[in-house]
């Protein structure tokens, strides 16, 4: 069977070739899908996309119609960049992969976290500059007598919990559905009052759209600690952007770390001359905040487990597909 792959870094390409035990004749291509590249699927049985990948109905009504491909996956566990419902009417089955090595996102997630709280953010500027004084805005509290606060206690936000509880940090989380997993590292609490108690709160909730736009909106950021750092690996959507600028230079939080943003597409995976390039106007803002402001590239998932993973579960999802019709990973449109 014939797949293209798009959006396969030059790094991941050995993965690809590791791991294909099934034979699979693989074209990679680097660049994410786009309408630009849609014909790199000629020829092809199926595609294999990641997020950020535009599977649009116009990019789908190509690959069914003009190529005849019925089987689109992403391996990615989020799938917002799939019209599902046109994938449905044109006869395409889709797939995901449900999950991967927790602590990618969640290590990320801390690190992100501990950086702005010890202020290295700050120091390494300094010192790549020359200057090597420790000036006021590096003091720091110590994260083994703080509290952390997860938004979202599944799979990675318990990973986070269990890092930041094995450094003796009390850590309080908010989630719709506590799980007594989770429950071994972290004190459940309402949403409020973890975030009038965390000196750090990390956001490790799913993205739904229509439904949870800017959950991190004004009155969400008004109840933080003003001395608080805000740390979002899970999506841009989620968190209003304007919002957190203006708290920001208000001073009712003290910093946000992001490694999403909104408007991906056109920001994640491109090479801008300077921040002033950006084409979202609300990124670019964002972005100029530094050092009270750090952003990262959409670089949760690099790791060598997380790709292991995702790549390995979506070729067992092509093979149980080719060789029975379906898999237990298929999403469907829920329209």
């Amino acid at each position: 069977m014939k797949i293209v792959c798009y959006g396969v870094r030059p790094i991941e390409k050995a993965y690809f070739a590791k791991l294909n035990k099934y034979d699979f004749d693989l074209k990679l291509v680097e660049d994410f899908l786009t309408d630009d590249n849609v014909d790199e699927a000629a020829g092809m049985d199926a595609v294999l996309i990641r997020g950020n990948c535009a599977a649009s109905a116009q990019n789908l009504k190509i690959f069914a119609e003009d190529y005849g491909i019925k089987y689109v996956f992403t391996r990615s566990v989020g799938y917002n960049h799939i019209d599902l419902k046109a994938a449905k009417e044109l006869g395409i089955q889709i797939a995901r992969v449900p999950n991967y090595s927790p602590y990618a996102v969640a290590e990320l997630a801390m690190t992100l976290g501990m950086q702005m709280f010890r202020h290295t953010n700050i120091a390494t500027t300094d010192s790549a500059a020359g200057n090597f004084t420790v000036t006021p805005n590096l003091f720091s509290k110590e994260i083994h007598s703080s509290t952390v606060g997860i938004i979202g206690a599944g799979k990675i936000g318990t990973a986070e919990a269990r890092l930041y509880d094995g450094m003796g940090t009390k850590v309080i989380a908010s989630d719709a559905h506590p799980s007594e997993q989770a429950g071994k590292y972290v004190d459940f609490m309402p949403l409020d009052d973890v975030l009038a108690e965390s000196d750090i709160v990390s956001i490790h909730i799913p993205y739904f759209p229509g439904e949870n736009e800017n959950f991190i909106d004004e009155q969400f950021l008004k109840k933080m600690k003003s001395s608080a750092i805000l740390v979002n690996t899970a999506r841009g959507e989620i968190a209003d952007t304007k919002a957190i600028i203006k708290a920001i230079q208000d001073g009712e939080i003290a910093g946000y770390a992001g490694d999403v943003v909104i408007d991906e597409k056109e920001i994640m995976g491109h090479q801008f001359d300077s921040v002033d390039d950006i084409p979202n106007a609300d990124v670019r803002a964002l972005a100029k905040l530094y050092p009270k402001v750090i952003l990262t590239p959409h670089m949760g998932s690099f790791t060598e487990p997380a790709l292991e993973d995702m790549i390995s579960i979506s070729f067992e999802n092509f093979h149980e597909t080719f060789t029975t019709g379906t898999n237990k990973n298929v999403l469907e449109y829920q329209g």
